[in-house]
């Protein structure tokens, strides 16, 4: 599989960034329609993975101002079943890591489903706080600093 990742702002991501959304958060995991979309997506950095010229998994980088300056906050990250455990999450995630880098962002923040914390701890985050509730899913917060 010839994997590319590319990274679009909403206008240019949101048929198919919606589209992945849709059939894993909405369809597979029971979130309601109006809680996908949100006040972030527009300014947010979309990354989108093509396998061929099928959108095949998503996710977004929202930029927050903070106390240590710049925040990532990385989010809806999703992946279409049948292509799970192929990597990926990894390259979205890695593309996602390396704008921060480029753009000096220190501090990157996540909500973890609590079932794939093993993936981001991969990566450097810690996990963070209690337990929670989101969108009817277990999460739990997770941070990287860079």
């Amino acid at each position: 599989m010839a994997l590319v990742v590319l990274i679009k702002t909403w206008q240019d991501a949101k048929l198919d960034a919606y589209s992945i959304r849709k059939r894993v958060f909405i369809e597979e995991q029971g979130v309601l329609e109006e809680m996908e979309l949100d006040e972030f997506d527009l300014n947010a950095q979309h990354a989108l993975a093509y396998a061929d010229s099928e959108c095949i998994g998503t996710a977004r980088l929202v930029t927050l101002t903070g106390s240590v300056g710049s925040i990532g906050r990385i989010g809806r990250m999703a992946v279409l079943t049948k292509y799970r455990g192929q990597g990926v999450g990894k390259q979205l995630l890695g593309a996602l890591l390396n704008a921060c880098q480029s753009q000096g962002i220190k501090q990157i923040e996540l909500h973890a489903q609590v079932t794939v914390i093993p993936f981001y701890e991969q990566f450097g985050f810690i996990a963070q706080g209690d337990i929670y509730d989101e969108a009817g899913i277990p999460h739990r917060d997770m941070i990287l600093r860079n």
